[in-house]
């Protein structure tokens, strides 16, 4: 009687923790496949947790901080040959 009960105990814990990790994995699956917001995928997107939606975004952000930042040293470099090239024409 009491090898049926730890018996029973043991398989609903081991259901807990596979259904648990089934629903990490979906959840995985469903924020790796949104990259960036847009109208195509706002379903999706409201779909996430408020975590998910958080990181998703800061990460975005910060890919576009880090284009931004590659543009401006890009432009600042070829101001700085157009200036060597041409010297003040004023």
């Amino acid at each position: 009687m009491i090898f049926l009960g730890i018996l029973l105990i043991l398989i609903c814990i081991l259901i807990y923790f596979y259904f648990r990790n089934f629903y990490k994995l979906k959840r995985n699956k469903k924020v790796k496949k949104i990259k960036n917001l847009n109208k195509n995928n706002l379903n999706s997107w409201m779909n996430l947790t408020k975590k998910e939606r958080y990181d998703l975004s800061e990460k975005d952000s910060i890919s576009s901080f880090n284009k931004r930042r590659i543009l401006l040293e890009e432009i600042r470099n070829e101001y700085k040959r157009i200036s060597k090239k041409n010297p003040k024409q004023n």
